[in-house]
């Protein structure tokens, strides 16, 4: 059985930089040799494989954006189309999808990158985890944990994102210890297993790994999301951060203290607007560079998230880096009536409102080309519309509009044809 809790990830500080300094001339070397991109944005730049010999000199090599991927999709891809196994790609969310080809190897480093990732949150052999995302549509993150948990050892129950009520059959039936899965979609359980008597509260779950959202804040602290699901039902929760084009999840040990990075994996920095490295703690965006990826190496990617750093040791004794919650995204930040917001501080609201079911947030420009925010929701009969208004204006100091509309109206919003996973935001911004 392969080791998952890696020494690399309980060394010395020295040594983690020793060998991400070797992994990245290793890398560099590769892309220069395979990609048609990076081949050019050395060109272009004036840069040479010898330039960069250490993660200290990364800043060198100007970052590269969503809209890079976009547009040159396929000079990225570094291995032939003989040795890609499986191709997945992102949501599309942010525009055109890119699609990512994995090779066996890439598809063997995902396994042990959640294995590692699940170890760090408690898992072990001895776990059933039910997964209720989806392993198809070329998703990738649903394929990472399936082989994850078959990786770390541990029994895996593919129910996918099926109804409560399916979900609740299988719990029952095969006794899983965790559940992987979208913590709002918990919140459906907890409230489907009250309605109809189930005793959720002695069943076989005793975790859950959280994906897809936060349920933190920026201080580390349970989020109203992540209140509301503890408040009911006492169970280890457990925060992920992970995108496609990093191949690489973050994941929170039982302290509670952000997601640890894998440094055999990725090159992780925290960058401001002119792309220099932002002070340990405060807020930039995340900008990676992977480590032992065939199909398509990435070299200072900007994701578009604005998150933090922390480089002090945890109390589980990993000596990592760790990422703290997203604020949001870079290209999704709304500026409302002299306020700044993301759109997770509008969620965090409303997941505090115990009787709304769903919503979701649209912003768009008005006839001044100013920010403009519409929360469209779906409530219970005791909802009260006046707390709603106070909510927003004490936690983010201005009340955005409020339409209240039918459940299977705004379901089939959320849910569109074809999405792989719920949304919730819209930006009609030009």
């Amino acid at each position: 059985m392969k080791e998952f809790d890696p020494t690399i990830e309980r060394s010395d500080k020295a040594l983690i930089i020793k060998k991400q300094d070797d992994l990245l001339k290793d890398t560099i070397k590769y892309v220069l040799e395979n990609s048609a991109f990076y081949q050019d944005h050395f060109k272009v730049n004036k840069l040479n494989v010898e330039d960069i010999n250490s993660i200290s000199e990364l800043n060198k090599i100007p970052p590269i954006s969503k809209k890079d991927l976009q547009s040159r999709n396929k000079d990225f891809w570094c291995a032939p189309a003989k040795q890609i196994v499986d191709y997945c790609n992102t949501s599309g969310t942010e525009g055109q999808p890119v699609t990512i080809p994995l090779t066996k190897s890439d598809l063997d480093r995902l396994a042990y990158n959640e294995a590692i990732s699940l170890a760090c949150a408690e898992g072990s052999d001895e776990d059933i985890y039910q997964l209720s995302t989806t392993i198809d549509r070329r998703f990738m993150a649903g394929l990472a944990y399936a082989q994850g948990v078959i990786a770390l050892g541990a029994g895996l129950v593919r129910v996918g994102p099926a109804p409560a009520e399916l979900q609740w059959l299988n719990i029952k039936e095969l006794n899983p210890t965790t559940l992987i899965i979208v913590p709002s979609f918990l919140v459906k359980l907890i409230d489907y297993a009250e309605r109809n008597h189930i005793d959720y509260q002695n069943s076989s779950i005793k975790k859950a790994v959280c994906i897809g959202e936060s349920i933190r804040d920026d201080n580390l602290k349970l989020n109203a999301l992540g209140s509301r699901i503890k408040e009911k039902w006492d169970i280890e929760l457990f925060s992920t951060y992970a995108s496609t084009e990093m191949g690489t999840a973050f994941t929170e040990c039982k302290f509670g203290r952000g997601g640890h990075e894998h440094p055999e994996l990725i090159i992780t920095e925290i960058i401001d607007e002119e792309g220099n490295n932002v002070k340990d703690g405060e807020f930039g965006e995340l900008t990676i560079t992977t480590l032992g990826v065939e199909g398509m190496p990435l070299i200072r990617f900007r994701t578009g998230d604005i998150c933090r750093k922390f480089t002090d040791p945890c109390s589980c004794g990993r000596t990592t880096s760790r990422l703290g919650p997203l604020l949001g995204r870079k290209n999704q930040m709304i500026k409302f009536k002299g306020t700044t917001i993301y759109p997770p501080a509008i969620f965090n609201v409303l997941d505090n409102q115990e009787f709304i079911s769903l919503y979701c947030i649209e912003v768009y420009s008005d006839e001044l080309g100013n920010d403009q925010i519409r929360v469209r929701f779906s409530a219970e009969r005791n909802f009260d519309l006046k707390v709603l208004k106070e909510q927003f204006s004490v936690n983010i100091r201005a009340t955005p509009m409020l339409i209240e509309e039918s459940f299977e109206d705004l379901y089939r919003i959320i849910h569109p044809k074809n999405s792989r996973k719920p949304v919730k935001y819209f930006d009609f911004r030009k």
